[in-house]
């Protein structure tokens, strides 16, 4: 409240019996607004500084083998193996799709940031570990019957970020490592183009199995790639999942152990394959109280980042302010959204360097990719 109002409120008070109840009213209702007017958040810097920093977390955690949590069906004895036999790649980092996004953050960082002092040391990790015999034994590893469900659609979806990174950098390094890699993007490719139709309702969690989050990612790598057939499938199986829903209930989101908004990873699908008419119309129905200039979203609260699954809520924290970013930066009518991911990513980025192993080996990945958003990258 600034000192005008603090000066007129008590000669209002002094003189209510004779003042019009109408004015009182209003002045009222000025001075709630003036209380609950939003906080101004600045937007996270992307600089060469923050590249030094953020490149220590997939560098620390991609070449670190234990702990590790396999997803695999073991099918007999034989299977019990040192990840690191199957997987020679993607081995660390806790899990594999945690490596594969750990792979993907040194690759844009190096992109955004070829002076990073550490640029050597990635671009040397990146052909040590990227070769076409390696990424023969991972592609074995999914040609085999019982892993066919193995990494859906999470892991997928990171792969073919990974792919979608390195066709888009100008770089005969870049060159070398996508040719590496195209066996196993083709299997993945394949495994959504096989699973999509299969898949009568999608998944609505806030974890590894949201379908709009794989959605969003393939569809970036089919439009980037020139992939017609996989981006037509998306674009279709998109429609049918979420095209007639409406109002979304955000406010009963957080669950517990969410990286992803359920709502808002349906916003981020739908803004790419809808017209932006068409786009806006069902926002409309969907989720229309963040037309409001004023609409808040609490941020997730962590209370401990020691826990694995407790400090998914620093992810959720970024991954919805990468779709507030993408909304933002679309269409003027949520430009005012901009502050509420500031305000997200405030909440959780000074945490990453220095962070426990529990969410150091994956939240970089988040916060360069909700960096990426904001910056258009």
């Amino acid at each position: 409240m600034n000192k005008i109002l603090l000066f007129l409120l008590p000669l209002s008070l002094l003189f209510s019996c004779k003042s019009d109840p109408e004015e009182n009213l209003k002045t009222s209702e000025t001075s709630k607004t003036e209380e609950t007017q939003i906080k101004k958040f600045e937007a996270p810097s992307f600089t060469l500084a923050e590249a030094n920093k953020l490149i220590e977390l997939p560098l620390h955690c991609v070449g670190t083998e234990y702990p590790y949590k396999p997803g695999e069906t073991l099918e007999s004895n034989a299977d019990l193996v040192a990840p690191i036999s199957v997987h020679p790649i993607f081995y660390g980092c806790f899990d594999w799709h945690s490596a594969v996004h750990g792979y993907w953050s040194m690759v844009t960082l190096l992109i955004q940031f070829p002076e990073m002092d550490k640029a050597d040391e990635v671009r040397n990790m990146l052909k040590e570990k990227i070769t076409s015999e390696n990424v023969a034994t991972e592609a074995e590893y999914f040609k085999r019957p019982i892993n066919k469900t193995f990494e859906r659609t999470y892991g997928w979806a990171w792969l073919l970020k990974l792919s979608e990174e390195l066709h888009s950098w100008d770089d005969p390094l870049a060159r070398e490592l996508e040719e590496n890699l195209k066996p196993l993007t083709n299997i993945i490719v394949l495994r959504f183009k096989e699973f999509l139709p299969k898949l009568n309702y999608p998944i609505r969690v806030g974890e590894h199995a949201n379908t709009a989050f794989a959605l969003t990612f393939a569809y970036d790598y089919a439009k980037a790639t020139g992939d017609k057939e996989l981006e037509q499938l998306i674009n279709k199986r998109a429609k049918a999942f979420y095209f007639n829903d409406q109002n979304c209930p955000i406010t009963w989101e957080p669950s517990g152990n969410d990286f992803l908004s359920p709502c808002l990873e349906e916003v981020d699908i739908m803004r790419r394959v809808l017209t932006s008419e068409e786009f806006i119309g069902w926002m409309d129905g969907f989720l229309p109280q963040l037309a409001d200039e004023n609409y808040h979203l609490k941020v997730g609260e962590v209370s401990d980042r020691t826990d694995g699954k407790l400090v998914h809520l620093d992810g959720l924290n970024f991954s919805r302010a990468w779709v507030f970013y993408g909304l933002s930066n679309q269409f003027p009518k949520y430009k005012h959204l901009q502050n509420l991911a500031n305000e997200h990513v405030i909440y959780s980025y000074p945490n990453l360097v220095g962070d426990s192993y529990e969410g150091g080996h994956w939240l970089g990945s988040f916060a360069i990719y909700t960096l990426n958003v904001l910056h258009n990258k």
